[in-house]
């Protein structure tokens, strides 16, 4: 029988792993590492019997003992999709796929809601999956957030349960591009600024990544307050565009929206739709968020007033603007999802200064002048950690930053000299919004975070 060969013992190597292995397929992983981390995972798959071998590299001669009876490999969204053994492998004939592939042919009709950008796409994901969840609709979320969408397949498409209705499914760039079959029944794209282009090398191939998920929904939302997605309005024919601004605004730049902002209220061509204060979250970008959600509900048949409840009653996000706590006056904000500059300068408009900024980690390529101009506007102390401190401390001192400028080993560091510099009378919270990937010190921006959450509330 030919063999599907899965790459890695993480998350979703371990979800496509067993989700094949149940639909009958047999499936052999592949471990780079050995340790007894990796150990333990082997064992709990070979007794599932799923063959797992340890210590092989993502290397050709990994692979050509296998190359005639191999049917497929599936890559983890942390492989990069150019990478040379992979493109060995196509040479050879064998198809490639994502992670994500294998729970798109396992949820096979159920409907999907494929929610993509740059920023807000987690927040717009967990808008949506509550909004439904409040409306009686069963559309579990999954994918670049929560569960793999490989672990949900898993769990809801199998004997004995019940089928969902649809699937909400946060999809990155590395996702998307690993998986070109995925045509969602509702496509979403929130934003689009530089990101992630020491993977994917220039703007034009990321952007073309995430329209090409667009282009193969069947119905497609953006936000037309994205001066990128704005700029590129006229290139789309059929697309329902959303704007927290007026409606006269959006015509002025060329966008007739389906959904905009008048006088506090949500309206629609037919009038108004709900109160656009029933979002509690801080920040422009957040309406933003909401009106892509609520175009989702719509399509789904919910009302005005059953979302407006549902949004007076949505708890946020975390890791994205999180309220940990409020010491001595003093507000202990968890932004650790803002890993670029873009996403870093949005939380700083979005949160009352003065304020002392934490950044730092895996710094990534990207333009930090607008960024830069909102520490100066509102923060009066930077504390940086991680690897990215010396190059940050730089990109300040160029910046011509003029307020505290401190460096920390680690976050435990910094956390203590922030809770000092938020000592003055004026200081009104503490930022952790590190404009960096955490692999330097953390395996996902979520640890980070909730190091964070635990180190704010031991103070």
């Amino acid at each position: 029988m030919p063999v599907t060969v899965v790459l890695g013992l993480g998350r979703s190597g371990l979800g496509a792993a067993r989700l094949l292995a149940r639909r009958g397929a047999s499936v052999l992983v592949l471990e780079s590492g050995d340790g007894p981390e990796h150990q333990r995972k082997a064992e709990d798959l070979r007794a599932e019997g799923i063959v797992v071998e340890l210590g092989k590299a993502l290397a050709p001669e990994s692979f050509e003992p296998l190359v005639a009876d191999c049917a497929r490999v599936i890559v983890s969204p942390g492989i990069r999709w150019d990478h040379p053994t992979l493109n060995w492998l196509r040479e050879q004939g064998i198809p490639t796929n994502g992670e994500i592939s294998t729970a798109w042919e396992a949820s096979r009709p159920i409907p999907w809601i494929g929610i993509t950008g740059t920023n807000g796409k987690t927040t717009v994901t967990h808008l949506v999956a509550h909004l439904l969840e409040r409306g009686g609709i069963d559309a579990p979320m999954c994918g670049n957030v929560g569960h793999s969408a490989a672990e949900l397949a898993l769990e809801r498409f199998q004997d004995g349960q019940t089928t969902p209705q649809a699937l909400v499914v946060e999809l990155s760039s590395y996702q998307i591009e690993s998986a070109p079959e995925l045509a969602p029944a509702i496509g979403l794209w929130t934003t689009l600024t530089p990101d992630h282009l020491e993977r994917h090398g220039t703007l034009e191939n990321y952007r073309a990544i995430k329209r090409g998920l667009l282009e193969r929904s069947a119905i497609q939302v953006l936000n037309a307050d994205d001066p990128d997605l704005c700029a590129h309005a006229a290139s789309w024919s059929s697309a329902r565009w959303i704007t927290a601004e007026s409606r006269d605004a959006a015509l002025n730049k060329g966008i007739d929206p389906w959904l905009w902002v008048e006088g506090d209220q949500v309206m629609q061509s037919s009038g108004a739709l709900l109160d656009a204060t029933a979002l509690a979250m801080p920040g422009a970008h957040n309406r933003q968020n909401m009106l892509m959600a609520v175009a989702v509900g719509l399509e789904l048949g919910l009302s005005g007033p059953s979302m407006e409840a549902a949004l007076r009653a949505f708890p946020g996000v975390p890791h994205r603007l999180e309220l940990i706590r409020r010491l001595n006056g003093v507000q202990w904000i968890n932004d650790s999802k803002a890993t670029n500059y873009d996403a870093a300068e949005v939380a700083l408009r979005a949160v009352e200064g003065p304020l002392v900024a934490l950044a730092g980690g895996e710094a990534k390529q990207g333009d930090a002048s607008a960024w830069i101009a909102a520490l100066q506007r509102k923060a009066t102390a930077v504390v940086l950690f991680g690897a990215a401190q010396s190059h940050f401390q730089d990109l300040l001192l160029s910046g011509e930053y003029t307020g505290v400028v401190q460096c920390c080993d680690d976050l435990a560091a910094a956390v203590a000299a922030a809770q000092q510099l938020s000592q003055g009378e004026d200081c009104r919270a503490v930022l952790l919004s590190p404009a960096c990937a955490s692999f330097d010190q953390y395996r996902d921006f979520e640890a980070r975070g909730e190091h964070f959450r635990s180190l704010t509330n031991s103070l």
